[in-house]
This record gives C-alpha cells, sequence and structure tokens, in this order.
C-alpha cells in the first residue's frame, strides 16, 4: 500500500479512518514560510461540506516543521486525533457487501488482512491529510501571485456556470471560497441541493463534476513525457476517493474537433506576454505549462451502496472541492520549486 508521494516536495499521509489519528509529513517544503493559521483552518472547513464525522471537522495539530508561524525547513509533521467509533450491532463481515465501495479488492489485495469493515485507507476521512498539505502549499503559491479555486461544475446532471478558461481571474477564484455551497451560480447551486434532498430521500446518492482552475501559472513549469505537469495532478487526483475521470481543458471535447477549431493561436498582448484567444489546451502543452490559465475537471461516482441504510453519504462531490485544490496545489508547488526565483 503506497500512502507516499514525491516530486521535488514529498508527501506522506499516515493511519487509518477508524484509527487512532491520521495524518501527513510533508518534507522538502522550502524554510521561512509563513504558515497563516486562520487560513489554513478556513481551508479545512470548506472540505466538511455533507460530511457527518466528527473528526472531519477537526483541525490538525502541528508536530513540527513550522516554528514562530515560519516553516523551518524541517519535515512539516500534523495529525488529527479520530473520535472513537460508535459501537454499532452492524458488522461487516463479506467484502463484497457494499457495492461500489473497495472492500472486495482491499480483501484480495492484501490477503483479507486489511481492515475493510473500518474502511482503513479507502474512507473519504483520508481527503483530511491531504487537504491539510494542500492548503500549506496554497499560502506559499499564493505568496507568489498564484491562485487555485475550484467548484461544483455538476451534479447528477445539473451544470453550473463554467469558468472562462481564458480570463478567469484571482478574485474569480477567490470568490467561490466563501460561499458555503460551492457554486458560480447560486440559483443552479439551489437547485443542486434539492436534487441532493430528494435523492437522500429515496436512499439514493448522486455523483458529479468538479472544475478547477489555477491563475497567474508563469509559463515553462513542468517538463515532457513521464514527470508533466500533467501527469503529477493526474496522480493526485486520483489518490481522491471516487474519482473516476479527468481531463484538461477541451479533454474529450477536442476529439470531435477540427485542427482548425482546437488551436490555440498565440498573440503578444497588452503586457507583452505571449496569449492564446482560446485555451483548449488548458495552460498545458507538451507536460509544460503556457501561462493560460490551468484549466481542469474531475469527475467523481455516486457512493456505492452499503447494504444498510444510513451509512453513506448522499452526494460527496461538494465536499471534494477542497481535495481538488488541495491536489493541484501540492503537484503544481513541486513543479515551481525549482523556477528561476520563486524561493
Amino acid at each position: 500500500m503506497s500512502s507516499f508521494w514525491n516530486n521535488r516536495i514529498s508527501i506522506s499521509i499516515f493511519g487509518e479512518s477508524d484509527g487512532p489519528a491520521i495524518g501527513v509529513t510533508i518534507d522538502d517544503l522550502p524554510s521561512g514560510e509563513y504558515i497563516d493559521t486562520d487560513e489554513l483552518t478556513k481551508f479545512m472547513a470548506r472540505r466538511n461540506i455533507g460530511i457527518r464525522t466528527e473528526a472531519a471537522n477537526a483541525v490538525p495539530h502541528i508536530l513540527s516543521g513550522i516554528s514562530s508561524g515560519r516553516t523551518t525547513g524541517a519535515p512539516l509533521c500534523a495529525f488529527v486525533q479520530n473520535v472513537p467509533a460508535k459501537p454499532t450491532p452492524k458488522v461487516h463481515t463479506d467484502p463484497t457487501a457494499r457495492c461500489g465501495h473497495a472492500d472486495y479488492t482491499g480483501a484480495v489485495q492484501y490477503r483479507d488482512f486489511s481492515d475493510f469493515k473500518d474502511r482503513g485507507n479507502f474512507s473519504q476521512k483520508m481527503t483530511i491529510p491531504l487537504c491539510f498539505a494542500g492548503s500549506i502549499c496554497a499560502q506559499i503559491l499564493e505568496r507568489r501571485g498564484i491562485y487555485t479555486g475550484a467548484h461544483i461544475a455538476s451534479i447528477h446532471g445539473l451544470k453550473d456556470n463554467p469558468f472562462d478558461p481564458v480570463n478567469i481571474t484571482r478574485d474569480g477564484v477567490r470568490s467561490i471560497r466563501i460561499k458555503r455551497f460551492p457554486v458560480i451560480n447560486d440559483r443552479r447551486g439551489w437547485a443542486m441541493l434539492e436534487d441532493i434532498r430528494r435523492a437522500e430521500v429515496a436512499g439514493e446518492s448522486l455523483g458529479g463534476v468538479v472544475e478547477c482552475a489555477c491563475v497567474n501559472v508563469p509559463a515553462g513549469v513542468g517538463s515532457p513525457v513521464f514527470n508533466g505537469l500533467e501527469n503529477n495532478i493526474a496522480q493526485l487526483i486520483f489518490g481522491i476517493p471516487g474519482v473516476t475521470g479527468l481531463e484538461f481543458g477541451a479533454g474529450f471535447r477536442s476529439a470531435s474537433m477540427l485542427g482548425s477549431q482546437s488551436d490555440d493561436r498565440f498573440y503578444l498582448n497588452d503586457r507583452g506576454y505571449l496569449a492564446s484567444h482560446t485555451n483548449h489546451h488548458g495552460g498545458i502543452l507538451g507536460g509544460i505549462s503556457s501561462g493560460m490559465p490551468v484549466t481542469l475537471k474531475v469527475a467523481f461516482s455516486p457512493v456505492g451502496s452499503t447494504g444498510d441504510s444510513g451509512e453513506r453519504e448522499t452526494c460527496t462531490v461538494p465536499a471534494a472541492v477542497a481535495s481538488v485544490e488541495a491536489a493541484v496545489n501540492i503537484a503544481l508547488l513541486s513543479q515551481m520549486i525549482d523556477y528561476p526565483n520563486f524561493c
């Protein structure tokens, strides 16, 4: 089982969802970076939308790596102490009982030693350390003017307004963070909430899509072949439970375009930088950032049935918005550490 990710900076997630604690160690962060704990708390709160577990509301305790509010250069380690699981007479003994979950595959892979009854490393709760690491990375990036934001693009076919892939701004991505329900069009968000309520009454679950954008990413970040910017983002995105698809820019729509339609022709803008009138490439060409906003969409499946009602979230998409941002922030910072004049 691999809970370790490394590419210039490293992220190591430890613990289990119903164990004593879960946490994360972040290594090779630049030293001297100021970390605002209030901003950290706000970011962590955003992943709690719709999550019922009490432990999800906890802010990680920092053990090392920060002194007097600044990173020291030592590994940054933080953990959340889990709330003890409430006793229940219903105990899962059959790894095939919960459809759509990884109980069976985990049991096969780990020869029945994996803790599928308590969901172990397969739980949504394991995004707590991911979000903590992503929030730390976000603050370091934002101090350099680079901002990442995400919103619910759709739930069960109900769509929000999309980001403008060419003209999305810092204020555009930041404005969604203050909303209780992370959508651009509040009226469409109300319709989504009503759809979630109807699904809950019916005992159903819903999936959806999260759209993410990064603004002010300079050109030249990343590399081709196996260490491209998309590669790093994708590896972290697929570490989020429930992810079933990922596309950058126009994604699968580009497959039905003509070459003349999908081409993003460059021009010199009024600030003297190369830009393009369209952004079908999603801000990345050949694994390297182009200077246009980096845009991507992440698909989430409905939560699988549990075999006994009341144990599942109706829709995890709202809570996943912060997790997507966190994954992108980690990947982007790891690629930018060696960028000229970044540190």
